[in-house]
């Protein structure tokens, strides 16, 4: 009997079992190599079943105007705030502002207990009395020892007096002499502590006093109520200034270096519906921060009648760029084809889809500029583009230019 090799029957076998999966394997990389050979360009046509003309919109390429608008949103805070506080400590005796009111510059808005500064006063008054009346005396004491001076030189020189006479009399005027400018210093110190008792009692009544900007302001806020007692410094209400008023936005480093002091700002708010109100770029920080990597931008908007209101929300609207003649097609019809960014122009006459590369400009709402190539024109897909390649074939709307005319029309003459 012949010896079976074992070795090579298994061979055998196992390249049976394993034919029917090399032959699946071949078929699907074949499968594979075709399909990606008929989606390269020029191999295949997009659209329905083997290449059917796909049906699209079209729209013309315009030449007009387009703005390039940047929008922000913002909240809105006062011109200016400072808070009224006093100088002195008491009890508050009367408040004549509430919450809204108006204030004029220097408007008295507080009075403070004034009986104990009043009494300073009437005290550094008696005693600036006291001192006019030693200044009287001293002036008087001061005459008589001039006098005294002289006559006694007279007699001196005539030899009555001795020189240890002459002597006395020079320092009995010296002595009143000096004593009258200490009575005028007293004077001096008298007058500035009665000043200092009245600026004291001015502060008990406590006003609203502004340097610069308009001369209405309101009340923002109220802290305290008649009768309670403070110390200095501490708030009593807080004063703020409506017209302008000032909105704050922040802005990326894409828009901030775009900025510039004076440029025309347009805020809306959900408050008023429909109304437009007008600012300018008043402040631009000069710094990003670093956490947000924005900038802080103030707006100063006019507000005559009152109706914007610290703390609301607003949208603000600026133009950057304004160009009055521009080729404009709409957004729709911009798309990608791997990395290229264009449009599809629609070939009216051979009824076929072709690609463009565009660069893309500026992009107002759903139109766009195009900048390359500056002298696009015709029409451009802005529906079904998804199905097309280059070269695609194309079925125009009805309306469209070039359209083709119905096929029940006959030709002169025909008569079939």
């Amino acid at each position: 009997m012949a010896k079976v090799n074992w070795q090579t029957l298994r061979t055998r076998l196992w390249a049976k079992k394993a034919r029917p999966f090399t032959v699946l394997a071949v078929l699907f990389l074949v499968f594979l190599a075709w399909q990606i050979i008929s989606r390269l360009p020029g191999r295949a046509q997009a659209g329905g079943p083997r290449g059917a003309a796909v049906a699209v919109e079209i729209a013309a390429v315009e030449r007009g105007s387009i703005r390039d608008i940047g929008t922000f949103s913002g909240t809105l805070i006062p011109k200016s705030y400072f808070t009224v506080v006093p100088k002195i400590s008491g009890r508050i005796k009367e408040l004549f502002v509430d919450i809204g009111d108006g204030l004029t510059r220097g408007q008295l808005v507080a009075l403070l207990e004034d009986e104990e500064y009043q009494q300073q006063v009437i005290q550094a008054e008696a005693d600036l009395g006291v001192a006019k009346a030693n200044l009287e005396e001293a002036k008087s004491a001061q005459e008589l020892a001039e006098k005294a001076l002289e006559r006694s030189r007279t007699l001196h020189e005539k030899g009555i007096l001795s020189d240890s006479e002459l002597e006395e009399a020079v320092a009995a005027y010296g002595t009143r002499d000096a004593r009258l400018k200490v009575t005028l210093a007293q004077i001096a110190n008298q007058q500035a502590a009665l000043e200092t008792a009245k600026v004291r009692l001015s502060y008990t009544r406590i006003r609203a006093a502004w340097e610069t900007g308009g001369d209405v302001r309101f009340v923002g806020e109220r802290f305290v109520n008649p009768g309670a007692m403070l110390s200095s410094n501490t708030a009593i209400l807080s004063v703020i200034e409506l017209q302008p008023i000032t909105a704050v936005i922040h802005v990326t480093e894409k828009d901030y270096f775009r900025l510039r002091s004076e440029q025309p700002v347009l805020l809306t708010s959900g408050a008023y519906p429909g109304r437009e109100f007008h600012g300018v770029v008043a402040r631009v920080a000069p710094i990003l921060k670093e956490t947000s990597r924005e900038a802080r931008v103030e707006i100063d908007v006019d507000n005559v009648d009152g109706a914007l209101k610290p703390g609301m929300f607003v949208n603000a609207r600026i133009d950057f760029v304004n160009k009055s003649d521009a080729t404009v097609i709409p957004t729709s019809a911009l798309v990608n084809r791997g990395t290229l960014q264009g449009l599809f122009l629609a070939d009216i006459e051979a009824k076929k889809a072709v690609f463009q590369p565009a660069t893309v400009g500026i992009i107002e709402g759903d139109r766009a500029e195009i900048l390359e190539p500056a002298t696009l024109t015709g029409y451009v897909i802005t529906l079904g583009h998804h199905l097309l390649e280059n070269g695609t074939p194309i079925i125009l709307p009805a309306d469209a230019p070039g359209a083709a005319a119905p096929a029940s029309k006959k030709a002169p003459g025909d008569k079939r």
